[in-house]
C-alpha cells in the first residue's frame, strides 16, 4: 500500500501532463493556436495555465493540513489537476473574440 500511495501521484500527474502537452501539440500542429487582439489580453491567454498550477499547489497545501495524507501527495496532485483546469480556461478563454494566424 505504501508503495502504491507514493507511485500514484507520479501517475496521475504524469498522465495529465501528457495529455495537456499532446493536446497543445496538436493545436500547434493544425495551426489552430490563437492570439489575442490586445497585449493583456495574450498575456493572460499564456499565464492561465502557471496560474492553474500555482492555485492548485495552493489548494494542495491547505488540504495537506486539513487531510490525513501526506503534504507532497495533497501537493502534487492538486498541481496536477490545477495544471488541467488551467488548460481547460486556457480552452474556454481562446475561443472567445480571437484572430486565428
Amino acid at each position: 500500500m505504501d508503495f502504491f500511495m507514493a507511485i500514484a501521484p507520479v501517475v496521475i500527474v504524469g498522465g495529465i501532463v501528457v495529455f495537456v502537452i499532446k493536446r497543445i501539440n496538436h493545436k500547434y500542429n493544425q495551426g489552430d493556436i490563437v492570439e489575442k487582439k490586445s497585449k493583456k489580453d495574450q498575456d493572460l491567454l499564456i499565464s492561465l495555465i502557471p496560474m492553474g498550477m500555482l492555485i492548485g499547489c495552493v489548494m494542495g497545501v491547505i488540504l495537506g493540513l486539513i487531510i490525513p495524507i501526506s503534504l507532497l501527495t495533497t501537493v502534487s496532485l492538486c498541481t496536477g489537476i490545477g495544471y488541467l483546469f488551467g488548460y481547460f480556461a486556457f480552452e474556454i478563454y481562446s475561443k472567445k473574440e480571437t484572430i486565428i494566424h
